[in-house]
């Protein structure tokens, strides 16, 4: 039995903020040695601008050369209409919207205020389910901005019911540059599980404060029982300066463990997905 549902991020989110171009047949590699591991969802791709984000600009290519594993749900990251069709064509099984809580993020991010983004992601997330395609929402930023500083979390509140009303099946709750403590987190979650249940939100957390561990024994107390992880700590992101890797999901699945979590995810497995990602990395 699966106590907890682990999202592997890293060919997505762990990947796009390597500054040099990695070839999409090792994507492809590292998308396969992950299919091996029990997930039962990996996010494969981000079907953006490959003007702003060069490195997801094979996304369609990664998603036809993988061997799809039965169980495993292949979701991209699509953040307009065109994006979205691009990821209908190429045939993923879900699709995951974003905004950020934060107003300066949302601007460096995506050039538009949050309410706009609101808007722009609610048409998305219309012709997603119009496909047939489950929809998963992204909330930047639920405890601190890069540009903004402390978030309220009235703020995370008011996308999380904008996502709700799109009809998200799931929503993640990242700690977009890892300055998140575990009072912050009991703040945020304290309001946002009077308007979304547990069962439907995730935890995203980033390694870069030490402290992604103790706010993943945070969110399981709140009842938090899906988080976001990125083999081999990838990750990062372009528009939030000072963020370093997610989760690692290796750190993770042992963590949860020793927790008494069953994760269903095969650490020999894991552990070879894990060595190679880390050849990815590049130069430190």
């Amino acid at each position: 039995m699966t106590d907890v549902r682990i999202v592997e991020v890293g060919p997505r989110d762990g990947l796009q903020n390597i500054a040099a171009l990695i070839p999409t047949e090792k994507k492809i590699a590292l998308v396969d040695l992950l299919s091996k591991c029990g997930f039962p969802e990996i996010e494969v791709a981000s079907f953006v601008s490959p003007k702003w984000v060069p490195q997801m600009a094979d996304g369609a290519e990664v998603l036809s050369g993988m061997t799809r594993t039965a169980g495993v749900r292949y979701t991209a990251l699509t953040p307009n209409l065109r994006g979205l069709k691009r990821a209908v064509e190429a045939k993923v099984d879900g699709v995951a919207i974003f905004a950020s809580a934060s107003e300066g993020f949302s601007k460096a991010n995506i050039n538009k205020s949050v309410e706009d983004s609101i808007h722009l992601f609610s048409e998305v997330a219309t012709e997603a389910q119009s496909a047939g395609l489950p929809v998963r929402g992204y909330v930047s930023c639920v405890t601190d901005c890069p540009y903004d500083g402390p978030v309220s979390p009235s703020d995370v509140v008011r996308v999380v019911e904008a996502f709700a009303a799109m009809g998200c099946t799931e929503i993640s709750l990242g700690d977009t540059i890892g300055q998140g403590t575990p009072d912050r987190i009991a703040a945020m979650l304290d309001a946002v599980l009077l308007v979304m249940p547990a069962a439907q939100l995730a935890g995203h957390f980033h390694a870069t404060n030490g402290l992604a561990l103790d706010n993943v024994d945070v969110a399981l107390e709140y009842g938090l029982r899906i988080f976001d992880s990125a083999i081999g700590g990838l990750g990062g992101c372009p528009y939030a300066p000072g963020a370093q890797g997610n989760l690692a999901t290796e750190d993770l699945v042992v963590h949860l463990e020793k927790r008494g979590f069953e994760s269903g995810i095969s650490q020999d497995a894991l552990a070879q997905a894990s060595q190679f990602a880390k050849t990815l990395k590049g130069p430190e």
